[in-house]
């Protein structure tokens, strides 16, 4: 007979993952999606100039990251509901469902730093550097930028929550 205890730890790591999955996938289209359409055309001392999320390399890495971490969201979700959501589990799934977390949480985090880190370059300059500021001239496309950060901050935050509670799980149902 199984322990009324151990099956309601079992409901709620699995409730918590299935939201904690889906607030991911959200968070990661999100981002995506805002850092894909981002554009903007403006005319700066007279001469027209565009800036686009596709003339920086740290951009492109983000929004593609996001869009690796979304569909590494769809798989693990699938896979909590239909292997982990199961009563008996082997207990390699749950470290290997660490594993699949941490390793996109480390993505996450990769994409974020380099767009943040151009993001600050680009709102406050580099006077060492000679860079000027351009937020002055496309506020609308660092405002979009600032967005899809916001969010990938906040799947990159939720991907190490998840890590914490597979890690968790993982040494758990090791005992």
């Amino acid at each position: 007979m199984a322990d009324p205890q151990s099956s309601k730890t079992h409901n709620f790591y699995f409730l918590i993952q299935i939201f904690l999955r889906i607030l991911a996938i959200g968070t990661t289209v999100a981002a995506a999606s805002i850092m894909f359409s981002n554009h903007q055309t403006t005319v700066v001392y007279g001469v027209q100039m565009k800036a686009s999320y596709s003339y920086s390399q740290a951009f492109k890495l983000f929004a593609y990251v996001n869009i690796i971490a979304l569909a590494l969201s769809v798989l693990a979700l699938l896979v909590v509901a239909f292997i982990i959501g199961r009563k008996p589990v082997n207990p390699t799934y749950y470290f290997l469902l660490f594993l699949h977390d941490l390793i996109i949480t480390v993505l996450l985090m990769a994409g974020f730093a380099a767009a943040a880190a151009i993001g600050h370059v680009g709102k406050h300059g580099d006077s060492h550097a000679g860079w000027m500021p351009v937020c002055d001239y496309f506020g609308k496309f660092c405002h979009k930028t600032l967005v899809a950060l916001i969010l990938g901050f906040l799947a990159t935050i939720l991907y190490l929550i998840l890590t914490v509670v597979s890690a968790k799980r993982s040494r758990q149902s090791e005992a």
